[in-house]
């Protein structure tokens, strides 16, 4: 290794070319700067989730309330079960499951109504509003509880 004359490293050695490399201190301190990172960015990460979840629970409705619709206008009533959906190939087999990106589905369906509720699996971590719809096709929305026909209309 070649030496430089007048050149110490921290330990008071002569530097060498290859000789380098990183001391704890320097170590731990690159650690604390990424946890520092990681501690700010995580919140943020989180609420995206949650406000991912939530849109999908929308859209999740909104198909439903369509698929309905057209089921209605072929059978002349509503479906009964969201396995009445599915078994047309109106919907997936994710959602005929009832259970969709952090959100159950409970459906009640008759000849001449039906009713929605999205309700999120683990609240304030895949969700924090809870939904209902109807035939009406309103998505209603309540962020104490489950959500029913009086709750506020989504924007």
């Amino acid at each position: 290794m070649k030496k430089y004359a007048g050149l110490e490293n921290r330990a008071g050695r002569p530097w060498q070319v290859g000789s380098g490399g990183f001391t704890l201190v320097e170590l731990m301190v690159v650690i604390a700067v990424l946890a520092i990172i990681m501690a700010m960015a995580l919140p943020s990460l989180f609420n995206a989730r949650m406000a991912g979840n939530e849109a999908s629970a929308i859209g999740s409705l909104r198909t439903l309330v369509s698929v309905n619709s057209t089921y209605k206008t072929r059978f002349q009533s509503y479906a009964t079960s969201l396995g009445s959906l599915q078994t047309t190939g109106y919907i997936d087999d994710v959602l005929a499951s009832g259970s969709k990106s952090g959100y159950t589905f409970t459906y009640t369906g008759a000849v001449d109504t039906f009713s929605i509720t999205g309700d999120p699996i683990s609240p304030g971590s895949s969700g924090s509003r809870y939904f209902f719809t109807d035939e009406s096709g309103v998505i209603r929305f309540s962020s104490t509880g489950t959500a029913t026909a009086t709750s506020s209309a989504v924007d």
